[in-house]
């Protein structure tokens, strides 16, 4: 379907595509790595501190597409979004770790979890680790953990019974699989220098060897502080142990003569945990890896156009020979009949207690950023950014005024524009604005433009109402046994109930 098609006016019945039609022999298994937190800093994207030669292997079997973006820049909807192959602002879900408490999101009618499209054609479906001996951190697995689902963290109410179990080893003889392997990855880090302390031994054990600090690349609104650059650092080690637990799977499927008939996408959930990148919609949020490779996929070919991880769910149906519902705004980016896209779309919402509001449109040249609450900052309040060492140290050097003029006016400056329009091929860190530059005046009306109508044809579902935010703060704090994170949680949602009053 286009990019454009309104959602009211698609049929919400069982129409369904025909994209192919196996026999139960030629099925494909269908196995999707999906990394937490983590950019597209894999050597083969041109990552040059780390070498990641496991994924690297994967995309010279495959397609790399270099022009891939979330619809959403955090995990749970995210992950809605992706399950479904719908824009999480369609379907309600896209407001971080909703409906889980008084408040309840039920998916539309007609829209499935493609678990259970997956099972419903025969497929075991299977969430975890893709290992029998390692968790989703690469730790030994335990009694505790040897039978547990990877990570879901989906906004919707949804029925357990579409995973089957945590690994393809349960099932039947011959019978195809769906699996998803959650990996840990820019979590690994962790958030302080215990945690640091603590990874840097395992990479140690695995590799011998930790990556030196002073020898990473930083974005040009990050200082070059020891704590930033070791935090980099380590993140670049998370995504060495990720391609390492990636090199374990494959080889596993090598081992159970199942790698030839799998059908493997990878890709992460959003860029890196940092203070412009998870959550926001710029690059260092949004852009994405993603490698396809298996039957029938060409090798060591590079796509270099506009592809949304919401594709995801309806390619790889598509590849399984299962009927693609009409509903679905995910597009099969293999079909030979697949129409380049000619932009691309994103939202940023409440993120735990910070109300936000954010919509973006990509195209080949632009990236259009429409903030809707301008009068709140960059950083504002959040328990759980602030809950970073990289936050806290950014705060510090800029209360000491120790911040270059970009990082304050980036990350730091009291108010943000309504508009941002960046020429993002040769900005690749949005650092200029030129949403007020008269050269680029009719670029920004088309654009403007571009995302309003996508709104109102996706049916955009917007922010919250304060009764539905007052019940997912207290779910929130109800679910949260920190008494000190619970306080600010608390302390920071009253903050965002003042500035809602006073129209900020």
């Amino acid at each position: 379907m286009t990019m454009t098609r309104g959602f009211s006016s698609i049929c919400l019945c069982a129409i369904v595509l025909l994209t192919s039609s196996l026999s139960a022999a030629e099925r494909p298994n269908v196995l999707w790595f999906v990394v937490d937190d983590m950019s597209a800093n894999f050597s083969c994207y041109g990552e040059k501190t780390i070498q990641t030669p496991h994924v690297d292997q994967l995309a010279a079997a495959g397609i790399r597409f270099t022009h891939a973006y979330a619809t959403s820049p955090v995990c749970s909807p995210f992950r809605s979004a992706l399950i479904t192959g719908m824009y999480q602002t369609s379907i309600g879900a896209h407001h971080h770790r909703s409906g889980q408490g008084e408040h309840r999101i039920q998916l539309p009618e007609g829209v499935q979890p493609i678990p259970a499209i997956f099972q419903e054609a025969g497929y075991y479906t299977c969430i975890g680790s893709g290992l029998t001996d390692f968790d989703y951190r690469m730790l030994p697995l335990t009694p505790s953990t040897k039978n547990r689902l990877g990570k879901t963290d989906y906004n919707f109410d949804w029925d357990k019974s579409i995973y089957d179990s945590n690994d393809w080893a349960k099932r039947k003889n011959d019978q195809p699989f769906f699996m998803q392997v959650q990996l840990h990855g820019g979590k690994l880090r962790g958030a302080s220098v215990a945690s640091y302390d603590k990874f840097d031994k395992q990479i140690e054990k695995v590799f011998g060897s930790i990556t030196e600090p002073q020898s990473v690349q930083l974005p040009p609104y990050y200082p070059r502080d020891p704590v930033l650059l070791r935090d980099w650092s380590t993140y670049l080690d998370s995504v060495r142990l990720t391609d390492h637990h990636v090199g374990l799977v494959i080889e596993r499927l090598k081992r159970e003569n199942l790698l030839a008939n799998t059908l493997i996408v990878f890709f992460t959930d959003h860029g890196i945990s940092h203070a412009r990148g998870k959550q926001f919609l710029y690059d260092e949020g949004t852009h994405i890896p993603l490698i396809i490779t298996g039957p029938g996929v060409e090798r060591g070919k590079t796509r270099s156009d506009l592809v949304e991880h919401i594709d995801i769910a309806a390619l790889s149906l598509a590849a399984a020979g299962i009927q693609v519902p009409k509903i679905m705004q995910g597009d099969d980016l293999l079909s030979p009949n697949y129409k380049q896209k000619s932009a691309l779309f994103a939202a940023r919402d409440r993120c735990g207690e910070a109300a936000d509001w954010i919509r973006s449109v990509r195209t080949d040249e632009y990236l259009y950023i429409k903030n809707f609450y301008p009068l709140r900052p960059h950083l504002m309040p959040s328990s759980y950014k602030d809950g970073k060492l990289i936050v806290q140290r950014l705060r510090e050097l800029h209360a000491e005024g120790k911040l270059n003029s970009l990082s304050e006016q980036l990350l730091f400056s009291p108010i943000r524009p309504a508009e941002e329009l960046y020429l993002y091929g040769i900005d690749p860190w949005q650092t200029r604005n030129l949403a007020d530059d008269p050269a680029h005046k009719n670029a920004l009306a088309k654009h403007r433009e571009r995302l309003n109508d996508w709104i109102q044809n996706t049916g955009d579902l917007g922010p919250e109402t304060p009764e539905v935010y007052d019940q997912e703060i207290q779910a929130q704090l109800n679910s949260t046994r920190n008494k000190q994170v619970r306080e600010t949680y608390r302390r920071n949602a009253e903050q965002y109930r003042r500035w809602a009053s006073e129209g900020k």
